[in-house]
């Protein structure tokens, strides 16, 4: 079949004399653009969430009409295969969305860089050190104390001692530790 000739078909009800034209021309679907773009441009919009992408799916939607306008029977349904391929469209926007963030990988927890973490090692190995240099009993309140998260009752229950001393040697202890911390500092 030649491709300058138009398609016809015969007509269902008639007899053999009785052609229709197959298909949507191009200034229909023109004038549907011009009149109905802002509908459809609305109609994706309340489907999506930004203008950019309502956009593409209106004219993507066109374009796609107007490449199978040959399959269009009737010229007045134009707008309706043009809104179900709007819909379609958006559909598919929204499916590629969510496939794309849950295979986004998570990101990272805020971490500290190498130098803060170097710096963290040093002052926990200060520390460490300094708490060794402390009394046996003072060493022993603070770890239990604020290492092991015990309270004061508590800590004087598992060392055996009274609650004054634990206050006394935690005190102490503390005071101590400033002291060694700032020199090195």
């Amino acid at each position: 079949m030649p491709a300058a000739r138009p398609a016809q078909l015969p007509s269902q009800r008639g007899g053999a004399d009785e052609t229709v034209a197959a298909g949507t021309t191009v200034d229909h679907l023109t004038e549907t653009y011009r009149a109905h773009y802002r509908s459809l441009l609305g109609l994706a919009a309340l489907l999506l969430d930004d203008t950019a992408s309502c956009e593409d799916v209106v004219q993507e939607a066109f374009i796609r009409v107007h490449s199978a306008r040959n399959r269009v029977r009737e010229p007045e349904k134009t707008l309706a295969y043009l809104r179900q391929t709007v819909v379609n469209l958006s559909r598919s926007a929204l499916r590629r969305r969510i496939l794309g963030l849950k295979l986004l990988s998570k990101p990272m927890p805020d971490m500290a860089s190498a130098e803060e973490g170097a710096y963290d090692q040093l002052e926990r190995d200060a520390l460490i050190k300094a708490m060794k240099g402390l009394q046996r009993r003072q060493r022993e309140v603070l770890v239990l104390r604020y290492f092991a998260d015990m309270t004061e009752a508590q800590v004087a229950e598992t060392l055996g001692i009274s609650l004054g001393s634990v206050k006394a040697y935690g005190s102490r202890g503390i005071a101590a530790l400033r002291v060694v911390m700032e020199a090195q500092a």
